[in-house]
């Protein structure tokens, strides 16, 4: 397998990394998504994550057209898209920024060590630890994006770090989370690292997401050796008020 080399992202990313969830739901993830080439989405299950190949109407009315009512979902764009999902019959409502950070710097693989991989067997510790400490979205069925990791003490999961996105070139490092109790003690870089090291070996570029006023993780991840690619608008998607949409 071909190594992304660092001098080589700026033009890998500036079509992948723009429209990452998109990208990820035609490609690599396609098995764990539903829709068509206008609009896709993750399987409830998995993630409330959903992509569209462009903001234009017709393909947010597809979009709508995938939601039950009383569901909604989660949609990643540069720009403005309320007023055009509401033309679509969808209720849009920005919730806050995202910035998204690349791994451009060395790495020394950190020891695995007492960190085991987790599997679906885990997907009840897993999703009440996200639950507890809100990395972000995480579904009973998550842990099937991709490898997963966590820290036990005493047999109970009180860290895990693993891999949402996955498209060609890139993997997402994702539901970065630490019990409270044991914060401050290097366990999300030390998971991290290992996850950076992994994806590095298959050739592949770390990104993640962060919300763009989480000035202490924007740190770390600065500290780890991520850099600030550019921002991002997170909106929530729901079918509109009668739970029709429009069609032509």
């Amino acid at each position: 397998m071909r190594s992304h080399k660092i001098e080589d992202m700026n033009r890998i990313d500036a079509y992948r990394l723009d429209n990452p969830a998109w990208e990820a739901l035609t490609g690599k993830q396609a098995h764990l998504a539903e829709g068509d080439g206008l609009a896709r989405r993750f399987f409830p299950s998995i993630a409330p994550f959903a992509a569209v190949g462009g903001i234009t109407g017709q393909a947010l009315e597809r979009l709508a057209k995938l939601l039950p009512p009383g569901e909604s979902v989660l949609l990643q764009a540069l720009t403005d898209v309320t007023s055009t999902a509401t033309a679509a019959g969808l209720r849009g409502e920005k919730l806050f920024d995202v910035l998204q950070m690349t791994d451009r710097s060395p790495i020394e693989p950190d020891r695995i060590g007492d960190v085991q991989r987790l599997t679906a067997a885990d997907a009840d510790e897993m999703v009440a630890l996200a639950g507890s400490t809100k990395p972000g979205p995480f579904a009973r069925r998550t842990v099937e994006t991709g490898k997963y990791i966590g820290l036990r003490d005493k047999g109970r999961l009180i860290a895990m770090a693993g891999e949402r996105m996955r498209l060609d070139g890139f993997v997402e490092i994702s539901a970065v989370c630490v019990d409270d109790r044991y914060r401050g003690r290097g366990i999300a870089a030390r998971l991290m690292n290992i996850l950076r090291a992994e994806i590095r070996k298959r050739g592949d570029v770390p990104f993640l997401h962060v919300r763009a006023d989480n000035a202490t993780a924007i740190g770390l991840y600065r500290r780890l050796g991520f850099e600030d690619r550019r921002t991002f608008a997170l909106y929530q998607l729901r079918p509109g008020r009668d739970g029709h949409t429009q069609s032509h």
